[in-house]
């Protein structure tokens, strides 16, 4: 009986049963942005997050919209735009903090912009959102 537990064993590693399949290593949001930004493609909705790397101040002209850059991947960084006289700022937000966001990308050659990251009150728009410190804000 030993001799067949442990001949069993060895034939269930042997066949790579008892192995945890490889997982990719970059999320598809990820490889999607890097793809829309090298070949210059805007205009469409994109789920992912990213880590604050850099916080601007509010761009006050027109709409008012609280801007900070993400960095998405390894090699992206991206503007996001999110409109505060529609949506709630995000409070406090820190260097290093992680935001979730859905939004629409639009390129430009610094690595491209996420806006459109609230409700449209007018309905023509798809709804966006961002996501931090365990809060929605859209």
């Amino acid at each position: 009986m030993k001799c067949s537990i442990v001949l069993l064993a060895a034939v269930f590693i042997a066949s790579g049963l008892g192995q945890q399949p490889e997982l990719p290593t970059t999320p598809d949001f990820v490889t999607i942005l890097e793809d829309a930004f090298d070949n210059q493609k805007s205009d469409f909705q994109i789920q992912g997050e990213g880590v604050v790397t850099r916080i601007l101040s509010d761009d006050i002209d027109g709409s008012r919209h609280q801007r900070f850059i993400l960095q998405i991947g390894q090699k992206l960084t991206v503007l996001v735009a999110h409109n505060i006289d529609i949506a709630d700022r995000l409070p406090g937000l820190t260097m290093n903090s992680t935001v979730e966001f859905y939004g629409e990308y639009e390129w430009n050659d610094l690595g491209g912009v996420i806006h459109w990251t609230h409700l449209d009150p007018q309905g023509y728009h798809i709804n966006g959102w961002l996501k931090y410190n365990g809060e929605t804000y859209q």
